[in-house]
């Protein structure tokens, strides 16, 4: 074990832990068996085989170490190797997806949120704002259901439904193959609405140009603090259901400077599916992007 006191965290390796907290809010820990059991019902005996330490602050860290997560009974190194051999893996396919997107001029979005941030209300609402002047698709992914693909059809657009049963995330290889069934157009535009969860999809790479994640007014303003890894992965964010921002405590400012601190180049865009706030900047911005793509497939290869 490794005591983190110096910098306010207890850094834990090897080993789960189990705790029990004194009434004065200090915790103390006994490595055994490999197993974790919180709360300890009784006191915590100094003796062999027993580590007893005592701290000050109210939180254990999981997330240090090279890993930067746990998995109970493996070490961080191996937990690194697998992670590296299955991001490797993607990545080839994200390269793949990548380069055919590329090719044929398709500006490709993953859509990424908490679950209920208004990701295919926003679709649907985009979609039909669009009006038909571009050619697009939608692929969904979610654990269970073809629920959000049908609402996304009754716009008259073709959708995709990846179920990914136990899986938290879409990967590269999944969206390879939406792609090839979807036959996409040449200059158009892919929208890929990602399971949702702020934690896993920030890892994987689909072959998209821009990961775009959206926080709705009725999470919580420390969401990009709490969950850097994807906001630092997303290079817009839209602030959604800003309609409802008169009805609560949400502070929209805050809320931006915090995924700032995460990420200073993020675009932010308020934006309201209800209300239309925000709306034609985010369906420019995506044309500006379309043009983009379908320009640089025409530029001739140096």
């Amino acid at each position: 074990m490794t005591c983190g006191c110096g910098s306010g965290q207890t850094l834990i390796g090897g080993h789960a832990l189990k705790q029990r907290r004194h009434a004065a809010g200090k915790v103390q820990y006994r490595v055994q068996d490999g197993l974790a059991r919180f709360p300890h019902p009784s006191p915590l005996p100094e003796g062999e085989g027993v580590h007893v330490h005592e701290h000050s602050h109210d939180s254990i860290d999981f997330g240090t170490g090279p890993a930067g997560a746990h998995a109970p009974g493996m070490s961080q190194a191996r937990m690194v190797k697998i992670e590296r051999d299955i991001l490797s893996k993607n990545d080839s396919y994200a390269l793949e997806n990548r380069t055919y997107l590329s090719e044929h001029g398709i500006f490709a979005l993953n859509l990424v949120s908490s679950p209920g941030s208004g990701k295919t209300t926003l679709l649907v609402k985009s979609i039909n704002a669009l009006n038909g002047s571009l050619p697009l698709v939608v692929i969904e992914g979610d654990q269970q259901t073809d629920n959000d693909a049908a609402r996304i059809r009754a716009t008259g657009a073709p959708a995709l439904q990846i179920n990914t049963g136990k899986g938290c995330h879409l990967d590269a290889y999944m969206v390879g193959q939406a792609m090839q069934q979807l036959k996409l157009q040449d200059n158009s535009l892919l929208l890929i609405e990602n399971v949702g969860n702020l934690v896993c999809p920030a890892s994987f790479d689909l072959g998209e140009a821009h990961k775009v994640a959206i926080l709705s007014v009725t999470e919580g303003e420390d969401k990009p603090l709490k969950y850097p890894d994807m906001f630092r992965a997303s290079d817009l964010m839209l602030l959604n259901k800003c309609d409802l921002l008169p009805y609560l405590t949400f502070d929209a400012n805050l809320a931006i400077e915090n995924a700032r601190r995460v990420n200073p180049n993020i675009q932010v865009i308020r934006i309201s599916a209800t209300s239309g706030e925000g709306m034609e900047e985010w369906l420019e911005w995506i044309k500006a992007g379309c043009r983009k793509a379908a320009r640089t497939r025409n530029e001739p290869n140096p």
